[in-house]
């Protein structure tokens, strides 16, 4: 693999390989972060990132477009009956992007919105002040409760309509349960506001029939289509027939340029992977591998963020560890085990520190770790804790991680 590029560029090559090593020889728990099929990789590196599109199929700005053309309509159609949308839109480069566009769409700069805080599990693109979103609307943020550390959609409601926003948001990248987009719907319809949905980290789950789906209640529905998914990095628009004219129009020429063809085709690929029926089986597993592994954590006393998970993700509050959540995200690296720390709700820490971790099973998922190998690194979590100044226990640990990733062997035909 990368003859080419050892030939050409042999630092890259060199770069590119090492980072394989380490896909290969840690536990990937970052939950935003997957493996991709070989089929998804060929396409991204496929031809089609030769060719400028700008404009929609048949409607472009540059010849020679009949075979992206048909990439993208068939990305199109994929998403729409992966996700029962009514319209969708493949083009944009991210999440962000897809954020970006579908606010600027039925937004004026200034005009209010409401979403879930960054450190209560939101999204930096869901109004935080150092973000465009922030930026350019006025951002206010509903939060968990205290008592549940879950979504109050009471109180959520009352604040709704004390500040009538134009827009409400939904969606997380750190909250480990089930949305009720029956009352999120019923907010939005008190207010006269458009309700969008943000659900790149759970995408992959709806696609594969795990977690409800937005799609029916919401007015637009966003996404990467990495994360759960295992697609390429990048992001899509899904949203009902009466407001997809003015996303398409934001998205080109309103924000985007030309899209990037070798990604929209990645996606059509990704679209038909999750509609096997594997992938359903796929999906099941991410959720189960959770609670397994929530489940093993409690029980070494670990403190879940709302007592568990009904997705792929946990959140951990180290504190009462001892710990912050910098600490432990060094730790788990020592260990073999790749993490991220992260804000936990009413955090006294910064968010360059926080008091917490985030863990998720999809990666590991996809390795083909179940339930018994969560167990075991529910352990080689605990002893890392248990053991933070025994650097020969801590090699212990790091080696035990190993041998998990040698049993599930990534990317094997890749030499």
């Amino acid at each position: 693999m990368y003859d080419q590029v050892r030939q050409s560029d042999p630092e890259i090559a060199e770069i590119l390989e090492a980072e394989l090593g380490r896909q290969r020889n840690q536990l990937e728990m970052i939950a935003s972060e997957n493996f991709t099929s070989p089929a998804v990789m060929e396409t991204m590196g496929s031809t089609l990132t030769n060719k400028y599109a700008e404009g929609y199929p048949k409607k472009r700005y540059y010849g020679g477009c009949i075979h992206v053309d048909q990439a993208e309509t068939l990305a199109k159609k994929r998403a729409m009956a992966l996700f029962g949308a009514e319209r969708a839109n493949v083009q944009p480069h991210s999440g962000s992007t897809a954020n970006m566009t579908a606010y600027l769409a039925f937004l004026k700069p200034g005009d209010k919105i409401l979403g879930l805080s960054l450190s209560h599990g939101g999204h930096l693109t869901h109004g935080h002040p150092v973000n465009f979103s922030g930026l350019l609307f006025d951002a206010i943020h509903y939060e968990v409760s205290p008592e549940t550390e879950t979504i109050d959609y009471d109180k959520l409601r009352h604040q709704a309509l004390t500040e009538r926003p134009k827009m409400l948001i939904g969606g997380a990248s750190a909250y480990p349960r089930f949305w009720d987009f029956e009352k999120l719907r019923s907010i939005a319809d008190e207010v006269d506001a458009i309700l969008l949905f943000d659900m790149a980290h759970i995408a992959g789950l709806v696609a594969g029939g795990v977690h409800p789906s937005p799609v029916p209640l919401c007015d637009v529905v966003t996404s990467t289509t990495h994360k759960t998914l295992r697609g390429p990095r990048g992001g899509l628009i899904l949203s009902k027939k009466d407001k997809f004219k003015a996303i398409n129009k934001m998205n080109f020429p309103g924000i985007q340029g030309g899209p990037l063809m070798h990604m929209v085709a990645a996606k059509a690929v990704c679209f038909q992977e999750c509609m096997q029926e594997d992938f359903k089986q796929y999906a099941k597993a991410m959720v189960s591998n959770a609670k397994t592994l929530g489940d093993a954590l409690m029980e070494r006393g670990f403190h879940l963020v709302s007592g568990g998970t009904d997705n792929h993700l946990l959140l951990v509050n180290v504190s009462n560890k001892g710990l912050t959540g910098k600490a432990m995200e060094e730790l788990l690296e020592h260990v073999g085990i790749t993490c991220n720390k992260n804000t936990v709700p009413f955090d006294q820490e910064s968010p360059f520190v926080t008091s917490g971790v985030r863990l998720g099973t999809p990666a590991l998922t996809t390795r083909g770790m179940g339930t018994e190998e969560m167990n075991r690194i529910a352990g080689i979590i605990d002893g890392a804790v248990q053991n933070q100044e025994n650097q020969e226990n801590l090699a212990g640990l790091r080696a035990e991680a190993e041998d998990l990733c040698k049993a599930f062997p990534l990317y094997p035909d890749l030499k």
